[in-house]
């Protein structure tokens, strides 16, 4: 069975470069031991970088022992869920690739919020 994104069609890829994913496979898949739930596709902006630096979660520096590069403003990355909403109330949370973003996203955000904060490119 196809994962579905929140528009209820195919998940489409967030990023390969960075490599992205709890399975670093691109895509913004989940299953029941993804306890962040990483279904958030987001375009990384430097207030968010810094926002999540605030709350204990270094997304900047490079860990090659978990595959992870280090992210920069203007990355797309697979977010913790929750991690995004506190984002979003903060005023801070980063545009989201609607497409990319898995559909247990909704379990956590509403439709009206992601759209709210879509990413389109120009």
């Amino acid at each position: 069975m196809t994962a579905l994104n929140v528009l209820g069609t195919a998940l489409q890829a967030c990023s390969y470069d960075p490599l992205t994913g709890y399975f670093r496979d691109g895509c913004c898949h989940t299953r029941e031991d993804d306890i962040g739930s990483h279904v958030i596709c987001a375009k990384v902006t430097a207030d968010f970088l810094a926002f999540s630096m605030a709350r204990g979660n270094d997304l900047v520096t490079p860990r090659p022992e978990w595959r992870f590069p280090g992210l920069r403003p203007g990355d797309r990355w697979c977010l913790c869920a929750l991690r995004w909403k506190e984002a979003l109330e903060g005023g801070c949370a980063p545009p989201v690739v609607l497409e990319s973003c898995h559909e247990r996203a909704l379990d956590f955000v509403s439709l009206e919020a992601l759209k709210a904060h879509a990413w389109v490119k120009a």
